[in-house]
């Protein structure tokens, strides 16, 4: 059955127009008022110094340094940080694989926080912008999709169907795979029939990417219907609660924006597949989502919301 309340990992909320103009207004007023950090859920991560973007926000709006348009901490088209926010002090993420990201055409760029990936671990990520996306139908062995569905699976169990997605186990047809994944078609390999656990795991860290979708929730169906997408394992996640301030009214608070989606399954897949006790390894990922998170959060306090 599918749960989209639990499952909708990464799907970004619209955000409320009234609402904005207020935070909007309010914004100035905070620019010359230290951020309180009283009550922030994210205040446990272990996160690079951000005095940076403390500066950046009383500096106001910068120049991209590639485009030179006006905007705030980075660009979100260049995918750099602007000119107040040197490069050097912003942290850097090293992700133990690959991710891609599928950002649908209508999805606003100023909205997103896709870049956030892109920022701060920019050897790992990339993002296309639908319909340009790579086929994956080759290498599906070796690559999952983050998506709510009747057949997603959890983390812990990425290890036990990607044995079902060997390159000898692909099946030929598209239709076949998104009914029914390679549940009769796989073959076992030799080093299966190894102890089962130290086969599950060695099979686990072949996993070399995983695809997320940056969209509304409306805006989705037609990206996950995509031929190139389909017969991929699907991951869901476990139930967290979003920070998101673009909060779609009328939806859980589980539906995540994409950083979180990121960095949730990646905790998962440190702890999960990798077997390794998590050390704030990979929360620079959310170094500005939590900042801009607390800006916001004291906007709304401002303009009378909370």
């Amino acid at each position: 059955q599918l749960t989209m309340s639990l499952n909708s990992s990464t799907l970004l909320n619209e955000e409320n127009g009234q609402g904005a103009k207020r935070n909007t207004e309010c914004l100035g007023n905070l620019l010359q008022t230290p951020s309180s950090f009283q009550d922030n859920p994210l205040q446990q991560l272990q996160l690079a110094s951000q005095e940076v973007l403390e500066k950046a926000k009383k500096s106001g709006r910068s120049k991209c340094p590639r485009c030179s348009s006006s905007r705030m901490f980075y660009c979100y088209t260049c995918f750099v940080p602007v000119e107040t926010v040197p490069t050097t002090e912003i942290p850097t993420v090293k992700l133990p694989l690959k991710i891609d990201i599928i950002k649908h055409p209508n999805e606003t760029d100023g909205k997103s926080t896709a870049v956030h990936a892109k920022l701060l671990a920019p050897d790992d990520v990339t993002i296309y912008k639908y319909p340009c996306i790579p086929e994956y139908g080759e290498k599906r062995h070796e690559i999952a999709l983050i998506f709510p569905g009747p057949n997603s699976v959890s983390v812990k169990d990425i290890a036990f169907h990607l044995q079902k997605y060997t390159k000898k186990g692909v099946c030929a047809s598209d239709d076949d795979c998104s009914r029914e994944p390679l549940l009769k078609q796989a073959k076992i390999e030799p080093e299966e029939e190894k102890n089962p656990n130290e086969c599950i795991r060695s099979e686990g860290t072949r996993l070399k990417k995983i695809i997320f979708i940056d969209s509304t929730w409306n805006q989705t169906n037609k990206i996950i219907t995509d031929e190139r997408l389909q017969g991929l394992l699907q991951i869901e996640l476990k139930t967290r609660k979003t920070c998101f301030w673009r909060h779609q009214k009328g939806k859980p608070d589980t539906y995540l924006s994409t950083i979180e989606a990121i960095y949730y399954f990646l905790v998962d897949y440190h702890q999960e597949i990798l077997k390794e006790s998590y050390k704030g390894q990979y929360d620079n990922l959310l170094f500005f989502f939590s900042f801009m998170y607390t800006l916001i959060k004291d906007a709304k306090c401002c303009a009378g919301k909370e």
